[in-house]
């Protein structure tokens, strides 16, 4: 994956239209290059800078089945989430592990709902599951968690999620993506949208940041797959869109206060 093969490729391609031109390298962009390359389209994703370097590399770190959504009683939500997990920690044990996690309880009848609700989720991830969950008892609690507030601890229930290397997890699906063929390239910032003589975009104008260098390459299909800078790449296409993102001000500061 040497990036000065990839211009190699790039240069070589001319005018010759893409199949597909993905913008962004983070883990969207690089999962719709892997998927698109696999199935044969000739693929090519731009990122403007390292890739993984923005979201995707700020995530919890936690491959989780999305146990708080049992709660709400979203099941299908669930099952998808745990069986994405199983895969992953398939696909890429050496960077998926096992991450315990324990429920304190401070209420009588916290043991049995918890133990309930997590052998359910158990249940639900059938053979991909990381392991079974257990209840505890307040010792086992305290030796785990010692500085936990003992008054009122009356056990606790031991469940199994994974954790994992994002940024790391990325590269790999960018590795796995050229070697199906596809073209994936950091450092190349898209500047503007080429259209052709209906409006319909058709391409992009891009830079070379390390050099300079520009290219205006065709493409039958472009997507926008930039997270957060998602409306910059829309305003290249309709200076007057609506914006689709916006900060969560009001979000971080109520953390900020509650702790």
């Amino acid at each position: 994956m040497k990036r000065e093969r990839m211009l190699a490729t790039i240069k070589e391609q001319g005018d010759t239209p893409w199949d597909i031109i993905v913008i962004g390298g983070g883990a969207t962009g690089l999962g719709t290059a892997l998927d698109a390359a696999s199935r044969g389209y000739r693929t090519l994703l731009l990122e403007q800078s390292d890739f993984s370097k923005g979201t995707s590399s700020r995530s919890t770190k936690l491959v989780h089945g999305g146990v708080r959504y049992l709660a709400q009683g979203d099941i299908s939500l669930v099952l998808e989430a745990l069986h994405e997990r199983g895969l992953m920690r398939q696909n890429a044990p050496h960077l998926v592990k096992n991450q315990s996690f324990i429920i304190p309880n401070y209420d009588w009848w916290d043991g049995p709902f918890y133990t309930l609700g997590m052998k359910v989720y158990d249940m639900m991830a059938g053979k991909l599951g990381l392991g079974p969950s257990q209840s505890l008892t307040a010792d086992e609690v305290l030796r785990a968690i010692p500085n936990l507030k003992t008054e009122g601890l009356c056990g606790g229930v031991i469940y199994y999620d994974g954790q994992f290397d994002d940024s790391r997890l990325a590269i790999n699906i960018a590795q796995t993506c050229t070697e199906h063929g596809g073209v994936v390239i950091n450092y190349m910032r898209v500047t503007g949208l080429i259209k052709n003589s209906d409006g319909i975009v058709s391409g992009v104008e891009v830079v070379d940041q390390e050099n300079g260098d520009t290219y205006s390459l065709q493409a039958r299909c472009v997507v926008n797959a930039t997270g957060v800078f998602v409306d910059e790449i829309m305003h290249m296409d309709d200076p007057g869109a609506p914006p689709l993102v916006r900060p969560s001000r009001v979000y971080t500061s109520y953390w900020i206060r509650s702790f």
